[in-house]
């Protein structure tokens, strides 16, 4: 409870400050609008549905590419943490990739897809698929290799080796590595819908911006900030937590 009232406090003293940052006239009411103003903005894009019809396409498309990310990149890195030709192959080419920014792979989406969600899927998709792939290899290489041997002494091979044994012990890792590709899958989702035109929180705010109406621009921030901090608290933290007190790392 106490830790509630500091948040909000905290959150209350920001608005405070935007307050006195516009009452100082230091920026036109265009460039920055008032708290009271992107309050009403927020309120209408809710009641008329616009926020809650973007809410719901941008968390479709996020939705599908993310899953099909971790499915992928925990296949791939089961297959480079275990095997050592993928290893020396396919885990050099996934090292370069991770360097390249996501918005790289927009021209080549554009060309294979088009203007459609299938494009800003394959973005969402390249955004979060080379982390999880790396951290999972990772957690593989990890494994304490008495595990290994111990699981192998009572019989356990092939896939019950990697369903009993070498995900469960790579967990850890596993979901460090879905927690860094959501959030670069989330703002590759945010890129692709700015630059292609379609519905979605990301066309919102390039709605904003043409139109200049900075309070629009500023309550769709807003929308895909709290997104962002629920998914983070409702599910990641969670699952953290859970796994913490599964490896006794609980601090008493």
């Amino acid at each position: 409870m106490y830790s509630i009232i500091k948040r909000v406090l905290f959150f209350i003293l920001l608005i405070g400050i935007w307050e006195l940052l516009f009452r100082f006239g230091i920026w036109p009411e265009y460039v920055l609008p008032t708290p009271v103003s992107v309050g009403k903005t927020l309120i209408h894009g809710f009641h008329d549905h616009t926020f809650l019809i973007a809410i719901a396409i941008s968390m479709k498309r996020i939705a599908i590419g993310y899953g099909i990310s971790i499915v992928i990149g925990i296949f791939l890195g089961l297959l480079i943490g275990r095997i050592r030709i993928f290893e020396e192959t396919l885990g050099s080419l996934i090292s370069g990739l991770q360097t390249l920014p996501t918005i790289c792979w927009l021209p080549l989406a554009l060309l294979w897809f088009g203007l459609n969600d299938r494009a800003i899927i394959f973005l969402v998709i390249m955004g979060a698929v080379l982390s999880i792939t790396i951290a999972t290899d990772t957690g593989v290489k990890s494994v304490p290799i008495l595990y290994l041997r111990a699981a192998k002494t009572m019989g356990a091979r092939g896939w019950k080796l990697y369903l009993e044994v070498i995900i469960p012990a790579a967990l850890p890792h596993i979901i460090t590595g879905m927690k860094q590709g959501w959030s670069f899958a989330w703002r590759s989702l945010m890129a692709g819908e700015l630059l292609i035109v379609c519905l979605g929180l990301g066309h919102l705010l390039m709605i904003g911006r043409e139109l200049n109406d900075m309070s629009q621009v500023i309550a769709v921030m807003i929308v895909i900030i709290i997104i962002g901090i629920l998914v983070d608290r409702l599910f990641f933290v969670k699952v953290e937590q859970r796994i913490r007190e599964r490896w006794g790392l609980v601090k008493v």
